[in-house]
């Protein structure tokens, strides 16, 4: 993986060793942290690309060391969690998590989600070079920066929330189930066990629109799905 680095912020020394190695076996660089003041010191002093966060964590926990990633950076996040109730996932996915697994859990899956998630992150990293800025009502996506704005003013928005946003740009006359959106965006099968586009349409409505609760940007269709409401 060109010793791509992640960071992995695991207080079970246990599961933080096995994913190392499995994370190395990969071809990965990896930076391990034990608790969350130390997590979030690693992740300001290293050029980490990836990070695997537990949610319960030593000093400080993992959802604050999310909050103060994501003030910054939209650097992939995947949360490691014993918690598997769906309030659970998605207080994680809101604020600001690209993916969420429950414990126990197979390595090689995460193996497989980290290496996902990077692809996308790198792609939309290096920009589209056909059309690298995208403007629709008063919001602009620019590609080749991976950034967002709205009336000249920047948007952070996470790697999914970015892809969620391209794909409604990039089809603007196009209305989308929740079913093509998952498969769209996350790249994978959807199972329908959980409330994953909902909760990522709902925190980027937070983020693009002036009244959330009156979306101009991502209209429901009801009974379909959704659709961009600004062309």
């Amino acid at each position: 993986m060109d010793n791509t680095q992640v960071l992995i912020i695991e207080d079970d020394k246990d599961i933080n060793n096995l994913v190392k190695e499995a994370l190395t076996k990969e071809g990965f660089s990896v930076v391990q942290a034990f608790d969350g003041m130390d997590g979030f010191a690693k992740y300001k002093s290293n050029n980490c690309s990836i990070i695997i966060l537990d949610i319960m964590l030593p000093f400080v926990d993992g959802i604050e060391v999310m909050k103060k990633i994501r003030e910054e950076s939209v650097i992939p996040i995947i949360i490691l969690s014993a918690k598997g109730e769906e309030l659970d996932r998605i207080t994680g996915l809101g604020l600001g998590a690209d993916d969420y697994i429950v414990k126990p859990f197979f390595v090689g899956e995460l193996v497989a989600r980290v290496k996902s998630h990077l692809r996308r992150y790198t792609k939309f990293s290096l920009g589209d070079k056909e059309e690298s800025i995208i403007k629709r009502g008063n919001v602009t996506l620019d590609l080749n920066n991976y950034c967002a704005y709205k009336q000249g003013e920047k948007i952070t928005l996470t790697a999914k929330e970015f892809d969620l946003l391209k794909l409604f740009f990039t089809n603007p006359n196009r209305v989308f189930t929740k079913v093509q959106i998952f498969e769209n965006v996350w790249k994978e099968e959807y199972m329908g066990e959980d409330n994953t586009v909902m909760v990522h349409i709902r925190r980027l409505r937070n983020k693009i629109e002036d009244n959330p609760n009156k979306p101009e940007y991502i209209v429901t269709v009801w009974g379909i799905g959704y659709k961009l409401g600004v062309m």
